[in-house]
């Protein structure tokens, strides 16, 4: 894998990609970790699938979502395939709400699944506690080594769910801006990005495959909007934009954000994307933020790529 290196105008590339001296302004959120398992890998991945629906962004779906990872049946624990899914929202207060929608709507519907707590943490929320109504008064609680769970009787048997879901302070809005010479090599470079970032435990990629073409800027010259094409970013806008950072040799921008339990995942996840994306020929990699006022965590490129923490 290629180091990162600086000339002396403090400019930094691996490989031909330059890495841009800026920093990625990330926000407070609160996350839980669902774990969905079923007799076979295709329902627990047709639920987690169901369930992560339309939760790219809280601009517009309140929350995001995504697949964290597969989950071996050795490590699940019923025994069966498994996926962990992670679900952030902006509040406290929301999380509980979002958990037994999405759950209860697109877990417990689906067959032979079943749905257990994936976060150790101090604050949980009531969800199959909640959900356990649905059972009309047939539902049975079990105690199993000090874990509460409640069977939900179903056309199909019984749908098995924990109590309490654990939630914890996140963290979401980590990205990396992706440049490229042509659309197809930007486009394999992200793609090689997004999958080495997904690698990294506790962090998932809400957007599409992890990708965003469509990255917006706060605010819009149209009333009730809050936010709207990123036209800094555009290729098309870059005769006409005052904005544009877009250089002439660049003909496509992809950005991808993650999502992440701390920010050491998501250092580990913004710096392999970055080499990954260099490796397939990326032109230059930059980051978004808004100045360092409004998010708490600000993931600087430049350490990141050098292993350094600030």
């Amino acid at each position: 894998m290629s180091r990162p290196k600086k000339d002396d105008q403090n400019r930094m590339q691996i490989k031909k990609t330059e890495i841009q001296d800026t920093f990625a302004e990330a926000f407070e959120m609160w996350g839980a970790r669902v774990i969905i398992t079923a007799d076979t890998k295709q329902w627990a991945r047709a639920a987690a699938a169901s369930m992560t629906g339309f939760a790219t962004s809280v601009i517009r779906c309140k929350l995001e979502a995504a697949v964290e990872s597969e989950i071996p049946e050795e490590d699940t624990p019923d025994g069966r395939p498994g996926i962990s899914v992670l679900l952030f929202t902006m509040s406290q207060k929301t999380i509980a709400g979002q958990l037994i929608d999405r759950i209860g709507q697109c877990v417990m519907t689906c067959p032979t699944t079943a749905c257990f707590n994936g976060l150790e943490s101090e604050k949980s929320v009531s969800v199959g506690g909640k959900l356990r109504y649905f059972g009309d008064g047939h539902q049975i609680s079990k105690l199993i080594d000090g874990i509460r769970s409640w069977r939900i009787p179903v056309m199909e048997g019984e749908f098995l769910i924990d109590d309490k879901f654990g939630i914890q302070p996140a963290i979401g809005g980590g990205n990396l801006i992706i440049f490229g010479p042509r659309k197809s090599t930007t486009l394999r470079a992200s793609v090689a990005a997004a999958n080495a970032m997904r690698e990294v435990a506790g962090v998932f990629l809400p957007f599409p495959q992890g990708l965003v073409r469509s990255g917006s800027k706060v605010g819009a010259k149209y009333k009730g909007l809050i936010a709207s094409t990123n036209d800094a970013y555009c290729p098309t806008l870059r005769a006409v934009s005052n904005n544009s950072v877009v250089p002439e040799n660049v003909e496509a921008v992809y950005e991808i954000v993650v999502d992440g339990l701390s920010e050491e995942a998501i250092k580990e996840s913004m710096r392999r994307g970055m080499r990954a994306a260099a490796e397939k020929g990326a032109t230059m990699i930059t980051a978004g933020n808004y100045g360092g006022n409004l998010g708490k965590f600000h993931f600087h490129l430049h350490e990141i790529a050098n292993g350094k923490s600030k």
